[in-house]
């Protein structure tokens, strides 16, 4: 087996993994990086696929996190198409697909997740559809071509901005949820049920408390719900929710609970080992609890946190979570993390399709789910988690001024 030596290997070169080499240099980390995709493609941005790339006509250079030369003129030696198959911790050194290993000085798992398989049957038919990856997104582009109406399964974050994303290009949709809320374990009643409705007014058929039995191809697409109802369709695109790749990880023997558990630091349990993005559980100071978040934001936070940290600069991981979604005419944005519990506050801006949930536990402020009103959700990220004291009373008063109080 052909080996080298790195001083940090990242498994993973997604937004966490490939912010992680930029901030090492910026820091003037001096040792060797080296980065491992699986995947083919330069370095790409995920949340574009479920929102606007499909309907630019598959515009892929525009997605890519870091030019190409970026890599090399970094002195990144960047592997893609080549996956870690094996960790051997003691003697630190990562075997990979193409009959090669590197051996590291400190190792980052930037690993992700992938999508959910539900155990359907009919739903492991190669035709079914996905948006993960830029492969995904691009059988989709290939798929509309015939497609007319589709059966999307789950109503989080990708499902309902893919089913936005199809209707607005002509394409029919149902979307199929399980439970009885549309985003349910992210944001509050008061956001589900306004989504509901948005989702409805925009022509999509919302099918909420329902699973689906079985899916049969027979030229077209038949989708069996759990209370009898059938669906005839071209296509199915599952969105069920996503699951941290983390195998790898318990292969070699690190501590696995709903992702890598990591410490304040973002380090393993072994000194030369951390763990960062969708892949990572973490002690959530804004939550209380061990967390593992699937954003964009946490997943480059945390990676300039290690990169501070391998450079001499520790510092606990505590940085306000935030998120966003694109869904038709209505961008979401949250800052915090929701619970159940909270008491929420309506904020009503110029008319119905805007506004703001503010989530107060007691006279704590929470988290903050903003409906097309940007400057609610910028000032949420800076009141939450601060000194300021923000009341219920002046959280509901639209005339208040939350700039004003920011700035006092």
């Amino acid at each position: 087996m052909d080996g080298k030596s790195s001083d940090l290997v990242i498994i993973g070169a997604g937004h966490g993994g490939v912010e992680l080499t930029a901030a090492l240099r910026q820091h003037d980390f001096a040792g060797s990086i080296t980065l491992i995709s699986d995947e083919p493609d330069i370095p790409y941005q995920r949340p574009p696929l479920s929102k606007d790339y499909i309907k630019r006509a598959a515009n892929t250079p525009a997605l890519v996190l870091k030019p190409e030369n970026f890599y090399a003129e970094h002195g990144i030696d960047l592997r893609l198409g080549v996956s870690a198959t094996s960790i051997d911790r003691a003697e630190r050194t990562v075997a990979l697909s193409d009959g090669s290993a590197v051996t590291y000085g400190h190792l980052v798992f930037a690993t992700g997740a992938r999508n959910r398989t539900l155990a359907i049957p009919g739903l492991d038919h190669p035709d079914t559809l996905e948006l993960r990856t830029l492969a995904d997104a691009n059988r989709v582009v290939r798929a509309l071509e015939r497609v007319k109406r589709v059966v999307v399964i789950g109503g989080g974050f990708i499902g309902l901005e893919a089913a936005s994303l199809l209707r607005a290009m002509g394409v029919t949709v149902d979307v199929v949820e399980m439970v009885p809320r549309l985003m349910q374990r992210a944001v509050s009643p008061t956001i589900a049920a306004w989504f509901l409705d948005h989702h409805k007014a925009e022509g999509s058929t919302v099918h909420l408390s329902r699973t689906v039995k079985s899916i049969e191809r027979d030229g077209g697409v038949r989708v069996s719900l759990s209370e009898g109802e059938i669906i005839e369709a071209d296509a199915v695109l599952q969105a069920a929710g996503i699951v941290p790749n983390v195998e790898l990880a318990a292969e070699c023997g690190l501590d696995v609970d709903n992702g890598i558990v990591v410490d304040s630091l973002l380090q393993t349990a072994d000194p030369h080992v951390s763990a960062i993005g969708d892949c990572a559980a973490y002690p959530s100071v804004h939550r209380g609890q061990m967390a593992r978040l699937e954003s964009v934001q946490n997943a480059v936070d945390q990676a300039r946190a290690v990169a501070s940290r391998l450079t001499g600069q520790p510092k606990p991981y505590a940085d306000l979570p935030w998120f966003w979604s694109i869904q038709g005419s209505a961008r979401l944005q949250i800052a915090g993390l929701a619970r159940p519990g909270l008491t929420e506050v309506v904020r009503k801006g110029a008319d119905d399709t805007r506004f703001s949930v503010f989530l107060f536990d007691g006279d704590e402020l929470i988290c903050v789910e903003s409906v097309n009103s940007p400057a609610d959700h910028m000032a949420a990220r800076r009141l939450i988690g601060s000194d300021i004291k923000l009341t219920s009373a002046q959280a509901a008063d639209a005339t208040f001024s939350l700039k004003s109080l920011i700035s006092a």
